[in-house]
């Protein structure tokens, strides 16, 4: 049996027996996270690796929570938030309730950097705003409501909430222990919940939604699937923000206009395409 034949049961059996769809991802990524797992349990090749799993049922959560996207950060992007901040104080002065959604929130710091950044804007009014942050991993949504975060190697928060000028008041610090926690007028404002983007079904009502870098990851031909997903959750003339390195896909053009092309920020014109 060839290494590609052994990867190919491996992802089938994660289809057949773990209910994730792999069909949707590039290879390259779960190649990547599989193979990582594979270093972390000391398997030498893709067919090894494969018995482990069928055999440890604590491994097959560790390979599906490795497969959920979590590179995030605090106003990842700070130009992106400019633009954010400009549909947030377009859609304050409509006078009726704002409903955001945080599609693939991952641990949850885009979700919350959307509550500070309402609390922060005197122009948007934060009693009229609601926020539901979704992700497929339970652990990730586990850090999420805990809503504190710690400093690393590679992570320096206070650099990343620094496009807030006072952004402490919104997160309480913890020298110690170097830790972040968010504070409870900013957790107040979101909503947790799982869903699955690729095989989950669309919502309804929402004036923005926010799903950044998740779309570098997927099959080109499953993004227009799930961006459909969140047109149909969207109310006419929403707003639509993703990556800065994505595009929406060519069959969906007529769907979605530019509203801030530089920032990736596109508004829904036609429910009915």
């Amino acid at each position: 049996m060839t290494s590609d034949d052994s990867f190919t049961l491996l992802l089938e059996y994660m289809e057949r027996e773990l209910e994730f769809i792999t069909s949707h991802y590039n290879d390259s990524y779960l190649d990547r996270r599989i193979t990582a797992r594979m270093r972390r349990t000391d398997c030498d090749d893709y067919r090894e690796y494969l018995e482990h799993v069928r055999n440890d049922p604590d491994e097959q959560t560790s390979l599906l929570d490795s497969l959920s996207i979590n590179v995030t950060g605090f106003f990842r992007n700070p130009g992106v938030w400019d633009g954010i901040r400009e549909v947030l104080r377009t859609l304050s002065q409509s006078q009726r309730r704002i409903d955001i959604w945080s599609a693939a929130c991952a641990d949850g710091r885009e979700p919350y950097s959307l509550s500070m950044l309402v609390h922060d804007d005197p122009g948007i009014d934060e009693s009229a705003v609601s926020i539901l942050a979704t992700d497929i991993s339970r652990d990730a949504l586990e850090v999420a409501r805990r809503g504190e975060y710690a400093d690393s190697r590679t992570t320096d928060l206070s650099d990343e909430l620094s496009y807030l000028p006072d952004f402490r008041q919104y997160v309480d610090y913890d020298s110690t222990a170097g830790t972040y926690r968010i504070d409870d007028r900013i957790t107040d404002l979101v909503s947790f919940e799982r869903h699955d983007l690729i095989s989950g079904a669309s919502k309804s009502g929402f004036d923005l939604v926010t799903c950044r870098n998740l779309f570098i990851y997927i099959d080109t031909d499953h993004k227009e699937s799930m961006i459909r997903t969140i047109s149909d959750s969207l109310r006419e003339d929403g707003y639509f923000v993703i990556g800065k390195s994505e595009t929406i896909p060519p069959g969906l053009k007529s769907i979605f206009s530019p509203s801030d092309n530089r920032n990736r920020i596109y508004r829904k014109v036609d429910d009915n395409s």
